[in-house]
């Protein structure tokens, strides 16, 4: 009972997958089928028409995606030079090294 019972589950889960089964590909050697000049001139007509409607897009602006993160202070800051230190803080020694 349980062979069976095994059997009809992989069964019902292979059968999906013949059903996704590509379209049968030409054979090495085989050659491809001819197609028609009206074929050929759809084809074309297609291709123009998509280059066309390539031209009919806007050329679009850079966008700075985390701009409305960042605010306006941060960026005025990199583009300054570093402020210059008036005192200079006295070096800290390891613990335990004396520098006398």
């Amino acid at each position: 009972m349980r062979v069976v019972a095994a059997a009809m589950i992989m069964a019902f889960l292979a059968g999906p997958a013949f059903g996704q089964a590509p379209a049968p590909m030409p054979k090495a050697g085989e050659q491809d089928k001819d197609k028609s000049p009206t074929e050929k001139q759809a084809e074309r007509d297609a291709e123009q028409a998509y280059k066309r409607s390539l031209g009919n897009i806007p050329e679009q602006k850079a966008q700075d995606p985390w701009g409305n993160v960042r605010s306006d202070n941060s960026a005025k800051q990199d583009s300054k030079a570093p402020a210059k230190e008036t005192k200079a803080a006295p070096k800290k020694t390891k613990t335990g090294t004396s520098s006398n």
